[in-house]
């Protein structure tokens, strides 16, 4: 497991929680993970949700379920988070387009996201 602690581990105090809610008014829940624990370091609490695509195709994240849970150091701090760490973003696109093609085909992803992370 990895973080922003020597140890490998983040810490609770350094993350504020996010709660995410189910397919409410719009809001979906992750499609990729049940547990709201982080997908890098396997914390439980101060958890954040990620959309896999952001930018213009945030809302598309939204409505498939395409969304991680990270803690605040893996998701927002340099060097490891998502935001400032392009090994990791392209990982959780990975992800997310597995995700996605696991209940919609290839040539649906391409057209709705248009660009192959795998």
């Amino acid at each position: 497991m990895e973080g922003h602690h020597a140890s490998g581990l983040c810490c609770v105090a350094c993350c504020y929680y996010y709660f995410a809610f189910d397919c409410i008014g719009g809001v979906m829940k992750s499609i990729i993970q049940n547990e709201k624990t982080c997908l890098f370091c396997g914390q439980q609490n101060f958890i954040e949700e990620h959309h896999c695509f952001g930018g213009a195709n945030r809302k598309l994240s939204e409505k498939y379920g395409l969304k991680v849970y990270l803690c605040h150091w893996c998701h927002n701090e340099a060097p490891n988070g998502v935001h400032f760490n392009s090994k990791r973003m392209r990982l959780v696109r990975q992800i997310g387009q597995r995700a996605f093609e696991e209940k919609h085909s290839h040539e649906e992803f391409m057209r709705i996201f248009g660009a192959n992370y795998l």
